[in-house]
């Protein structure tokens, strides 16, 4: 009797987690975008195996901030944005925002051209490919649902999973990878530096925070449930780093070995051709490309979430077109005009991508201390404040993220000198 009991326990456990199942992850897998595994893939080709072991940092400080995030939006039941208006005042949040704004259009464009590089390594031209996505993507989220979105992110989540097969492929030498872990080490340079800065800076982004707890109220998540939420938050983080990892291991054991040079992701793919093989290179290219719609997918729609909270518009991927207008322009707007900049003949991509990068770089430490101090704010937060280890962990985390940002602000500085 007992066994059947603690049996249907824990089978009721399981479809709990899983109703529950989504946030965590998916917030966690879109980290892996086109910015971050162009960041990946340059580490790896330039570097090897050495600089694997800055996954470990980058995880733990992700941890952190999003259980941070998430116990904050199920307690409060209020997005990140409404809780930095009503406690900072609309002229605070107002310059926040155009900023952030400003960014994630940027970071939007990014990932197009993600999409548009992906598809270009299997003979598909970009503008074909761009507003077919764009069109995709849109649809997605204005004629779908919540549910059916999240079911579909979460299958976008598994399939970047690709990066496994891809460095499988190129025959990785797994004792020098454990030896790179165990025995950390880089060389003291400023381009090193920046390539570290750019590995754990590429795990956190402003717009992250006002997604993960936007989704956890959209999802209707309770208090009660906070060990399976926690669950999914670590799943997620874990399987951010576990792709970063794989997307590391395919560069170093081919590209770095044979010497090759690249500046961007699409580069990757093409190279790992010859030297791993075609299936390498389009499961590298595959990834891309899922990651891509993945990111372009939800960047617009945390940049509409927050800044929609933010100044007091109706938000949710379950409302229709009428009940929140204010929230599906912005989308459209976004999408729209991150697919027409990919279009334009010689636009200044990469220009795009360094200023929406140095924009988040400046908002990040604002956005975390603002949330540091809301999440310790009893009247808001009741008895769920961070316990003493909690604080510790998250100013240490803020401290160290702040001084990474203003380390790659300032690291131009110092080149120039």
């Amino acid at each position: 009797m007992a066994y059947r009991m603690r049996r249907r326990s824990i089978w009721r456990n399981i479809v709990l987690f899983l109703a529950i199942l989504g946030p965590g992850i998916i917030t966690g897998s879109v980290d892996n975008d086109a910015g971050g595994i162009t960041t990946y893939s340059v580490a790896g080709a330039i570097y090897g195996y050495k600089l694997i072991w800055t996954l470990i940092p980058s995880f733990i400080v992700l941890l952190v901030i999003q259980e941070m995030n998430a116990r904050m939006g199920i307690v409060t039941g209020k997005g990140l944005a409404d809780l930095i208006r009503e406690n900072a005042g609309v002229k605070i949040t107002f310059f926040i925002f155009i900023g952030l704004l400003v960014a994630d259009i940027g970071n939007t464009t990014t990932e197009f051209a993600g999409v548009a590089g992906s598809m270009e390594v299997f003979g598909v031209s970009k503008y074909i490919s761009v507003p077919i996505v764009a069109f995709m993507i849109w649809i997605l989220v204005v004629k779908g649902n919540y549910k059916i979105a999240e079911r579909i992110f979460l299958i976008f989540s598994v399939s970047l999973l690709m990066y496994v097969i891809s460095a499988l492929m190129g025959k990785p030498n797994w004792p020098e990878i454990g030896k790179s872990i165990t025995h950390p080490q880089m060389d003291v340079n400023v381009r090193s530096l920046e390539m570290v800065i750019g590995i754990i800076g590429t795990t956190i982004a402003p717009w992250m925070q006002f997604y993960m707890q936007s989704s956890v109220i959209e999802k209707g998540l309770k208090i009660r449930q906070y060990k399976f939420i926690l669950l999914d938050i670590i799943i997620g983080c874990l399987a951010t780093v576990v792709v970063a990892f794989f997307i590391m291991v395919a560069c170093a054991s081919t590209l770095h070995v044979n010497n090759v040079v690249i500046n961007e992701a699409k580069d990757a793919a093409m190279a790992l051709k010859p030297l791993a093989g075609a299936l390498s290179s389009q499961a590298f290219s595959f990834g891309l490309f899922i990651a891509s719609i993945f990111s372009a997918t939800i960047l617009p729609l945390a940049t509409a979430f927050y800044v929609c909270e933010a100044f007091g518009f109706e938000a949710g991927i379950d409302k229709k077109w009428k009940e929140a207008p204010e929230f599906y322009i912005l989308y459209t707007g976004i999408i729209v005009f991150g697919a027409i900049i990919i279009l334009i003949p010689n636009a200044p991509l990469i220009a795009i991508s360094l200023w929406s990068q140095i924009i988040n770089g400046i908002l990040l430490p604002v956005v975390l201390i603002c949330m540091i101090l809301l999440v310790n704010n009893k009247k808001i937060m009741g008895k769920y404040v961070n316990k003493p280890i909690q604080n510790i962990i998250g100013w240490a985390a803020v401290a160290i993220l702040v001084a990474l940002s203003m380390t790659l602000l300032l690291l131009p500085l110092v080149r120039a000198l």
